[in-house]
């Protein structure tokens, strides 16, 4: 049996992998999954693989892609979501911000630096010929702290995947002025190059069981939009919007010209000063 450990926000994109866990499917691959939940999201995750404090990692594309640039010992091994992540961009409750034309020089609350919270809103500006200033961005480390740092205006401006953050916009602890749409697949998988090297072929299975069960996930969507609404304490009405928007990768695959976009957004940005080639991003399995 090799053990895998595994890292992933815990948001229901993930919950395939709960899925496949509790059934026993990786078992019968004979591999032994450890999940790791991480809200502090993709900038947290791959701080995680750097330190090699996990194999894995499910996490958005630019932000991996971005800090494979600037140095991370890993390589992409999968898509998972393919579909774009649609952000939504919040305010607080008192604050006197309502149109998402004018928040350009507002301020930013983060859950990192290198997170989609701090990748997406300079991709944003980008489409609108804006550029953000670093002093602009607050890391708050994750939702709970944004929650906290808008409602007391210390920032005016958060970027987070819009239906985890609907039941504190339908509460009034949020007010959503704006959604951005990633333009590229959302959600990628991730390994370090120690454990692509060591445990190559248990990662071929993993992704074979994991794959098969985003296929399952995805056929059964009635049952699988009830599981998402209870286990996510989120309205049926609102996962079932979600899930008709969401595609799920049933191989392996990577397009090409989608990495060289993302490298294109990150160094108009400045994010990162230069890219790497598709064959030093992306594992060739």
């Amino acid at each position: 049996m090799t053990t895998l450990r595994i890292m992933g926000v815990p948001e229901h994109f993930n919950l395939p992998w709960h899925l496949a866990i509790a059934s026993g499917a990786f078992e019968k691959a004979g591999l032994s999954i450890e999940w790791v939940d991480e809200p502090g999201g993709t900038g947290a995750m791959t701080k995680a693989l750097r330190e090699e404090e996990v194999d894995c990692c499910v996490l958005l594309t630019e932000g991996i892609v971005s800090d494979i640039c600037n140095g991370n010992p890993s390589q992409i091994i999968a898509g998972y979501v393919v579909s774009p992540l649609i952000w939504g961009i919040h305010t607080g409750a008192e604050n006197t911000l309502r149109h998402h034309s004018d928040i350009y020089d507002k301020r930013y609350a983060i859950s990192r630096f290198g997170s989609g919270s701090h990748l997406m809103p300079q991709v944003d500006a980008l489409t609108q010929e804006k550029e953000l200033k670093e002093d602009q961005f607050h890391v708050i480390r994750n939702l709970d702290g944004a929650l906290a740092s808008l409602s007391q205006q210390e920032t005016d401006v958060f970027y987070w995947e819009k239906y985890t953050t609907k039941p504190y916009v339908d509460s009034g602890q949020l007010r959503r002025i704006g959604e951005f749409i990633t333009p590229w697949p959302c959600f990628v998988i991730a390994a370090t190059n120690t454990c692509i090297a060591e445990r190559g072929e248990a990662l071929g299975k993993m992704l074979a069981v994991i794959q098969a069960e985003c296929t399952a996930f995805m056929r059964n969507n009635i049952f699988s939009i009830a599981q998402v609404a209870d286990r996510y304490e989120q309205k049926a009405a609102d996962v079932e919007r979600w899930f008709h928007s969401t595609v799920w990768a049933d191989h392996s695959k990577l397009n090409p010209q989608t990495i060289q976009n993302v490298i294109y957004s990150l160094m108009q940005t400045g994010v990162i000063e230069e890219g790497k080639d598709f064959d030093e991003l992306v594992w060739n399995s």
